[in-house]
């Protein structure tokens, strides 16, 4: 479930002139099987590897919408999965914008929403009654909506937890908080000087970080900086000037260089530090923990709720956000793109999801089939961190330099030990320079 950022995403399209207009040709009835005269063909594409969980789930997923839809609507599915570096299925959007063959839907990365809609890659989707919208997470609803219009609905919903070792919190005499009222960052702090005796007698770290290649850095940190009342993009997602790099975000970076500094974290990044038992938490997504449970079932696993700022007023700033599926401008039938877009999305599709892979449905009556995850505390705090305080990543149609422009940031920053007001400065410049092609008119 890693999730790597579209690296080279379609910002060339718009330069040569992109249309609606589609250079692909229809398959005739029959050429495929189940496809019959009559049914508006519908091409799909997604990310995945088909023999993987998620991959299995869209191919039964789909094949549940082609009987459903039997003589009215037939998806065809097409896998392309990403890469180690997360081209691949990048590169052949990459390719089909410039020759015009994009599908009618495709999956798209959730904050890569924006910058898609931005560049005319996809469209808003048809209409759809607001009734069946409510049944949607909000964080879905939010991830998939641009400049007032609805792009993309997810299957999935995912979230980051704060990891801790029950045995060591134990051991140190610490009670968890509930979600409402998380540690602020002066009492982490003193929380992980609580625990540093006791990681030391295993050679380990109070806290398991690191910043990741990729999508990874900004997805698991970025709530440190909107609970400490600071954004990364203004809200129309065209400016960053005074906001990427305000004095609230220096703060929050330095909160980061106090941990490294007072050797609550490692200064590199040491493989399975808190699954082999060595610190007392860890942020990860919340694949990390059927990771435990499968790999490393000597490890108490808890779920603490995110750590906030000491001015955080109660707003939304956990993590949240997974692939969706959207429209291409090239959707030849976009009531029939936007009723495959629904069924991908849709309570049947997020059953699977849960069953088959442990990610989270996107709707409530699909959570609600498992009880909303009360058998496992872990899951269950997860769920409800996401469901009560969830928040998706900024969006802009320049995302991509962001996510790049934060990790550099804190690697600049903590790891290298630079000036934090230096480095967000010379990340609001190069943002800057990838939007200058929205800003002027």
């Amino acid at each position: 479930m890693k999730r790597l950022i579209l690296l080279s995403l379609v910002l060339i399209g718009l330069a040569f002139g992109f249309t609606s207009c589609s250079s692909r040709s229809t398959p005739s009835p029959g050429s495929i099987p189940g496809y019959d005269e009559g049914e508006q063909y519908l091409s799909i594409w997604v990310h995945n590897i088909e023999d993987t969980e998620e991959g299995q789930c869209a191919r039964k997923t789909v094949d549940a919408f082609n009987k459903a839809y039997q003589g009215k609507y037939f998806a065809d599915i097409e896998f392309i999965p990403r890469n180690d570096s997360g081209g691949g299925y990048s590169d052949k959007v990459n390719a089909s914008v410039m020759s015009r063959s994009l599908p009618d839907v495709l999956t798209v990365d959730g904050p890569n929403v924006a910058a898609y809609a931005s560049n005319g890659i996809i469209q808003p989707l048809a209409e759809i009654p607001q009734s069946y919208l409510d049944e949607y997470l909000p964080s879905i609803i939010d991830q998939g909506t641009f400049d007032g219009k609805l792009y993309a609905l997810g299957g999935m919903e995912s979230s980051v937890g704060l990891y801790y070792n029950k045995d060591i919190l134990d051991k140190a005499g610490i009670q968890v908080p509930d979600e409402d009222h998380p540690w602020t960052f002066s009492e982490f702090l003193e929380i992980l000087e609580k625990v540093k005796p006791y990681t030391d007698e295993v050679n380990g770290y109070p806290i398991d970080m690191e910043y990741k290649v990729g999508e990874t850095t900004i997805y698991l940190y970025s709530p440190f900086f909107w609970s400490n009342n600071g954004e990364l993009v203004s809200e129309d997602g065209l400016y960053v000037n005074g906001i990427f790099n305000s004095e609230n975000n220096v703060e929050s970076v330095d909160y980061f260089k106090e941990i490294l500094a007072e050797g609550f974290m490692s200064p590199v990044a040491i493989t399975n530090l808190f699954e082999s038992g060595r610190a007392a938490f860890k942020i990860d997504g919340m694949w990390e923990v059927r990771t435990i449970y499968d790999n490393f079932p000597d490890v108490k696993l808890g779920v603490a709720p995110y750590v906030v700022s000491d001015q955080w007023m109660g707003e939304r700033y956990a993590p949240s956000g997974s692939w969706t599926y959207a429209a291409s401008t090239e959707a030849r039938d976009l009531e029939g793109a936007t009723e495959l877009v629904k069924w991908m999305s849709g309570v049947e599709a997020g059953k699977l999801l849960w069953e088959e892979s442990k990610n989270f449905p996107s709707t409530y009556e699909a959570n609600a089939a498992f009880g909303y995850y009360a058998d496992d505390p872990n899951y269950s705090a997860l769920y409800q961190q996401l469901a009560d305080y969830g928040r998706p990543r900024p969006k802009s149609p320049a995302y991509p330099q962001i996510s790049t422009s934060f990790q550099r940031v804190l690697e600049n920053s903590v790891i290298s030990d630079g000036n934090a007001q230096d480095e967000l400065n010379k990340a609001v410049h190069k943002i800057e320079d990838k939007l200058k092609r929205y800003t002027m008119s």
